[in-house]
């Protein structure tokens, strides 16, 4: 795991493990606003062969809120971004931008406390993925 990211590895092949993050993500209200095909858009753009992998753009809408009202600029990183990666044909890993990380873009009080209960809800939703693939 990255400085940067959250993750888990789920015992799930790609397809199943990318329907359990939807449903996990909106257990902790999040919606998925946005969803890059990564291995369709590497092939189109550069004609390269890459695993599958989707970029989901996570968001729960009052956190959001919540964010650009304690700091407007903090829009140029939402929605958070969910990345799923296959990485055989049984097993999946599930990784998302630390909401902690954005810490460092601003000193902002009200800011923080958005950025805590954001990644107390990824956490959530990443733990209950690794206790159902098991």
């Amino acid at each position: 795991m990255n400085s940067y990211t959250l993750a888990t590895t789920l015992a799930q092949p790609y397809d199943a493990a990318v329907s359990a993050v939807r449903d996990a993500l909106a257990e902790q209200g999040f919606g998925v606003l946005t969803e890059i095909d990564i291995k369709a858009t590497m092939k189109a753009k550069l004609d390269v062969e890459v695993g599958p992998q989707v970029i989901l753009g996570a968001c729960r809408p009052a956190l959001a809120h919540q964010a650009m009202l304690a700091e407007p600029s903090i829009a140029a990183v939402l929605p958070c971004n969910v990345v799923v990666r296959a990485v055989d044909d049984t097993s999946t890993i599930v990784e998302a931008f630390d909401p902690d990380a954005m810490m460092g873009l601003a000193d902002n009080d009200a800011l923080h406390r958005v950025a805590t209960d954001a990644k107390q809800r990824l956490t959530a939703a990443l733990d209950a993925l690794a206790g159902k693939s098991k």
